[in-house]
């Protein structure tokens, strides 16, 4: 199984989902939520990492869902 981190990326109008890597997306969505909701389920099968990225593509947030030995107090999600 592949521990590949997920981003959410910006593509022309929408967005996608891009295994760490990968020179394919996974998934293409007409907008960032349901980008997020697929990225969340694969990061959480595999045990990784989803990066979120701002349309100008700079990385705006990180939520791990692996064994992450030192946790963040992130609250939000």
């Amino acid at each position: 199984m592949s521990k590949k981190n997920q981003h959410i990326v910006p593509l022309g109008n929408g967005w996608a989902v891009k295994g760490e890597g990968n020179s394919k997306y996974t998934a293409i969505t007409d907008t960032k939520e349901k980008a997020m909701v697929v990225g969340k389920a694969i990061a959480k099968s595999n045990k990784s990492e989803l990066v979120i990225h701002a349309k100008n593509g700079k990385i705006i947030d990180r939520d791990s869902y692996g064994n992450d030995p030192y946790p963040p107090k992130d609250k939000k999600h």
